[in-house]
């Protein structure tokens, strides 16, 4: 009996401060909720609509395909990821630019060995794309929040890849971070 009347005033306790976790693991999921929304908190807050005008490619070395890869990616990213809706006439928000570089330069020789038939060993050597592109955000409703900067990014791959294959993911890889870094300081405001 005394057992029983023991383990009785334990469960109550025990009942109580698990209760009194979930009351703080709330409180501090509520609090980590309202700091960084899962949806992606933004900072537009009366924008409504936005036009997204073509990226033209300027660079010294031109993807024929870039341009229209780049500007259909970055208006599916704000179309898709914000509430705003696309227009031609009036925007409250108007982003456009052009892509200044478009490069392939060698950049190392990885220290990874490939054996050839006459026994030797044949270094591999890495190519570095770059892509540069000049942002001009315009907010009519916030002018505070408006700008013009320079994004760029890169990605490092074997030169062993074929053009069409560099075109195909390489350039993908590097217009993706250029196009989450614009669209990180304009809808997040980081």
């Amino acid at each position: 009996m005394r057992h029983i009347k023991m383990s009785l005033r334990h469960k109550p306790k025990k009942l109580i401060m698990n209760k009194i976790k979930m009351i703080f693991g709330c409180i501090i999921l509520t609090l980590f909720q309202q700091c960084y929304s899962f949806t992606g908190g933004s900072s537009l807050t009366d924008e409504k609509t936005i036009q997204i005008n073509e990226f033209p490619n300027n660079a010294p070395l031109v993807n024929p395909t870039l341009s229209q890869q780049f500007s259909t990616d970055i208006q599916n990213r704000f179309l898709q990821r914000t509430t705003l809706k696309g227009t031609k006439e009036n925007p409250d928000i108007l982003v456009e630019g052009e892509i200044t570089d478009y490069s392939i330069t060698p950049t190392t020789i990885s220290s990874t060995t490939v054996p050839t038939n006459t026994g030797g060993t044949v270094q591999e050597s890495q190519n570095k794309l770059t892509i540069t592109v000049k942002v001009h955000y315009e907010n009519r409703l916030h002018q505070d929040l408006s700008f013009d900067r320079t994004y760029s990014d890169e990605a490092v791959f074997n030169s062993n890849l074929s053009q069409s294959d560099i075109e195909g993911s390489q350039v993908k890889i590097a217009t993706d971070r250029i196009i989450n870094k614009i669209f990180n300081d304009i809808v997040a405001n980081w």
